[in-house]
């Protein structure tokens, strides 16, 4: 007997969190992707420098959830893996999608998009995905997914849009190797006009660098 693979749709739901109250003196709102590993509220943590009355935090949560290390007491979370990649971008898109008509974000408001790690795929997918046009597109010791081109991005302002690149001297993800064919691509798909900032450290969030990318 042979084995057949089969789709079905279905609803789910899934939770997300947000730091900060939306406000009259809110003036920029960031939608944060975590990292693989990560659960939506330990991730907030690294938005605590933000000051509070300017700034609104979303924090979307990836669905696929693991226990980490085989000890079976901390729990981690995955965006996507190797499996049934495209359907799954598709429904990470469609959460993103509801999280974010959910929030009524204002249009006065300036957008903030930041992912870390594999967020950074998430982020800039999401983007392209709805033509996304943010204040600051922020990426932080992440790779662009491959599958997006030039014309992909074609919509920026870069006038109005500044685009950041981030990552530590030291990351074991974006080494040396990594970074001859990531800032090719990054070149390329921005123009020439993105920012690329290092700092000393390695594959790591620094929750005081969060301030000064703004």
């Amino acid at each position: 007997m042979t084995s057949k693979e089969k789709t079905v749709v279905y609803s789910a739901q899934n939770i997300y969190l947000t730091k900060n109250e939306l406000a009259p003196t809110t003036k920029n709102v960031w939608l944060v992707f975590h990292g693989i590993g990560y659960l939506a509220k330990y991730f907030a943590k690294y938005f605590d420098a933000l000051d509070p009355t300017e700034n609104y935090v979303v924090i979307p949560q990836a669905s696929s959830k693991y226990y980490l290390k085989n000890e079976y007491k901390y729990v981690g979370a995955s965006w996507l893996t190797k499996e049934n990649t495209q359907m799954e971008i598709k429904n990470v898109l469609n959460y993103i999608d509801a999280v974010f008509q959910a929030e009524k974000i204002p249009a006065e408001a300036n957008l903030i998009l930041f992912g870390f790690s594999q967020g950074v795929s998430i982020a800039t997918r999401w983007m392209v995905h709805n033509r996304i046009r943010c204040k600051a597109l922020l990426l932080y010791a992440g790779g662009i997914p491959n599958e997006l081109t030039e014309v992909d991005f074609d919509f920026l302002d870069y006038e109005h849009t500044s685009v950041k690149i981030i990552y530590g001297n030291q990351d074991s993800y974006l080494n040396p190797e990594r970074l001859k064919t990531e800032k090719p691509k990054i070149r390329r798909l921005f123009q020439g006009k993105a920012e690329i900032i290092t700092f000393e450290g390695g594959h790591e969030m620094k929750s005081e660098l969060i301030p000064t990318l703004i």
